[in-house]
């Protein structure tokens, strides 16, 4: 029976690792439908942005009550997780609590392990409150439909349920020691909740241990495989996210590297040399994702859905149709679409008649940016929906020529006039003179 459960325990790991490898091969993929962009540069700046941002949490803390409260589920993540290891060497060797030899150690461990189980089971519940019954606004706009709703209630439930069935397996395997050496000790937070299993049989508590045992790995497994069709996906890509993020000055703009060269040429021809000539770009902007970078479309899936960046865009706040994190929402659903159809043609993308700019996003949000970047300077993980918003402008101005009119007329005036205003140059000392 014992080499039956063993057995049974390695295939559902087994398939669990197999399936959420497949399940980031296709994240992967679709990432890499993006243009290559090389951003290496300055590696001690970004190791340093990373540790502070991604690691030390310090963009999170800025709204200080949801910030303490995530380090708490950040916290219990990465630490509870390496009793995860106990219980993957128990499942494939058919052992019990295999790490206690170490102890004092062992004991200390793991009574850290269950505080932090509560402070995690009890964030998740505050943040459940926040959302269902408080309604904080940035959870409840528009673009946050039903399926946003479910998937950040899924996650808070599921957190909850696992630090549940870690606390109760520790307790019930207090009271099973407890039958045979009534010195046992047990352990801080289970020793408090062993009086909820206080009359149980011997035999009801190692049902109950066992099938705490089984719920909690194979749930963590199920939530392992959901996490990359969830927004919970920033667990993982935050760190490259952070890594890669831009460390320019904020509002520094890219120049496009092709409409450089142009000028150069018209202003000095011996500046770049004749064999320098480049293949002109597909395109100029941005239509799709295929015109995007790698970094941006990493940026839509490491994006959690908090609404920071949307609940301060000033845009937003005055009632325009810009939310940034429906901008990166809609390109993370677009490249969703792309990787479907890319699925049912073989691993090729046929042609569909969409894009992202018309089909998910409209010119009327992206003409609302007022480009302050407080999007960007919100983000806990450093994402850059402007950076995508200005692409998609530079799209409809220069392939389409669709800009606004009096933006339109602005540029109009600079290219004719030398400046945004409505005559020329030689006119513009006249007020000096009264005239």
């Amino acid at each position: 029976m014992q080499y039956l459960s063993q057995i049974i325990f390695a295939i559902v790991l087994i398939t669990a690792i197999v399936l959420f490898a497949k399940a980031v091969g296709k994240v992967s993929r679709n990432i890499k439908l993006g243009k290559p962009f090389d951003r290496t540069d300055n590696p001690g700046e970004r190791w340093k942005t990373m540790f502070m941002v991604a690691i030390g949490q310090s963009k999170m803390v800025k709204r200080p009550f949801a910030g303490v409260l995530h380090i708490f589920v950040y916290a219990g993540f990465i630490i509870i997780n390496i009793e995860v290891l106990e219980i993957l060497i128990d499942g494939v060797a058919g052992t019990h609590r295999i790490l206690s030899f170490l102890g004092p150690l062992y004991t200390f461990l793991i009574n850290c392990f269950e505080y932090l189980a509560v402070a995690v089971a009890l964030s998740c519940a505050i943040f459940l409150i926040r959302r269902n019954i408080g309604k904080l606004k940035r959870f409840w706009s528009k673009e946050m439909t039903t399926w946003p709703r479910t998937d950040a209630n899924i996650i808070l439930t599921t957190e909850i349920l696992l630090m549940t069935a870690f606390l109760t397996l520790d307790a019930s395997d207090t009271l099973i020691q407890r039958a045979t050496n009534s010195s046992y000790a047990g352990f801080a937070v289970s020793n408090s909740l062993v009086w909820i299993l206080q009359g149980t049989s011997l035999s009801g508590l190692e049902f109950i241990e066992h099938f705490c045992w089984w719920f909690h790995i194979i749930g963590i497994l199920a939530f392992l495989n959901y996490i990359p069709y969830s927004k919970h996906f920033h667990i993982l890509l935050a760190f490259p996210n952070v890594y890669y993020s831009n460390l320019n000055p904020k509002g520094e703009f890219t120049n496009l590297a092709s409409v450089t060269r142009e000028v150069k040429l018209m202003l000095d021809p011996s500046s770049v040399p004749p064999d320098a000539a480049a293949a002109p770009p597909e395109r100029f902007g941005a239509k799709d994702i295929f015109d995007l970078s790698r970094i941006q479309l990493m940026n839509a899936y490491s994006c959690t859905e908090c609404g920071r960046c949307t609940s301060s865009c000033p845009a937003n706040q005055t009632g325009k149709l810009l939310s940034p994190r429906k901008i990166m929402m809609d390109t993370r659903d677009r490249m969703e679409e792309v990787g479907r159809n890319m699925d049912k043609n073989g691993g090729t993308f046929v042609d569909d008649g969409k894009s992202l700019l018309f089909d998910h996003i409209t010119a009327e949000e992206v003409w609302a940016c007022t480009s302050c970047n407080a999007c960007v300077e919100e983000c806990p993980v450093d994402i850059d929906p402007l950076s995508i918003i200005v692409d998609l402008r530079r799209f409809l101005v220069m392939e389409q020529s669709a800009a606004p009119q009096e933006l339109a007329l602005m540029m109009n005036n600079v290219e004719n006039n030398g400046a945004p205003w409505q005559f020329p140059a030689s006119d513009r000392l006249n007020w000096t003179s009264g005239v």
